[in-house]
């Protein structure tokens, strides 16, 4: 597919990746819809790009998203499921000092579970729902996994969360390829992004030290990955490693 034909939404798409993929395609001629719960960084986009906050947490939210980006554009064939949050911490650990056992609350699991996992799951069905009553085609989603969902220590949610949607983008391809809908998967490793910037400098330091190529990774290296899951039509229900080679 062109990018020039592309209608697509972008979630998450106020800050981090999700920006820098919103301003890449439309300068490609893309007609793009950025949704995000940060409105005042929405506003920072350029002005060729459609903006409207967006709680993918929330199922109706959601819904009524992809009903105003279908308006906004003309049409919609394209998702790029960017949105997600960060809330790490050990399943259950022992404080060194108190000896006290302390467990990953219920609210920082379902919170990244929501956002994550939950609400990326509700925009493809809302995103495809919406192709198939209008009959666009073809489509294509891509789905932001990561290099975690292999397992990471101190990331029980967030690891659940980016396995199932690189495991559902097989899935996913399998039942909307009757309505002309690719689903691919990007996995990124570290990526200097908001949220990677507010990593324990330990930790992140640490996972630097591990990546062959010596450098942590930048917006562009995922652009050129998911400028390739868009334009490349055979590439379908696979999942693309952008991590320099880093392995956790």
């Amino acid at each position: 597919m062109k990018l020039s034909d592309l209608k697509i939404i972008v979630t998450g798409g106020a800050s981090g990746m999700g920006a820098y993929f919103a301003k890449q395609l439309a300068a490609a001629g893309a007609q793009v819809a950025a949704g995000d719960v940060n409105e005042a960084l929405l506003a920072e986009l350029p002005a060729g790009v459609h903006r409207r906050k967006l709680n993918v947490a929330d199922p109706a939210d959601c819904e009524a998203f992809v009903a105003w980006a279908n308006e906004a554009m003309g049409g919609l064939n394209g998702l790029i499921n960017n949105a997600g949050i960060l809330r790490d911490g050990l399943l259950v650990k022992k404080d060194r000092t108190t000896g006290e056992i302390k467990k990953l609350s219920n609210a920082e699991w379902d919170a990244v579970i929501g956002v994550n996992l939950t609400g990326a799951t509700i925009m493809v069905r809302e995103v495809v729902a919406k192709m198939a009553e209008t009959g666009q085609k073809p489509g294509v989603i891509i789905n932001m996994s990561s290099v975690a969902r292999h397992g990471n220590r101190g990331q029980s949610n967030y690891v659940s969360a980016k396995a199932a949607l690189a495991a559902n983008t097989v899935t996913w391809a399998r039942e909307f390829a009757p309505f002309g809908i690719r689903v691919t998967c990007i996995a990124p490793g570290m990526v200097e992004t908001p949220m990677t910037q507010g990593m324990n400098q330990k930790a992140r330091d640490a996972l630097v030290a591990n990546i062959p190529v010596g450098r942590i990774g930048v917006p562009d290296d995922l652009w050129l990955a998911a400028k390739f899951c868009l334009e490349c039509d055979y590439f379908n229900a696979r999942c693309l490693d952008v991590d320099g080679g880093l392995v956790m």
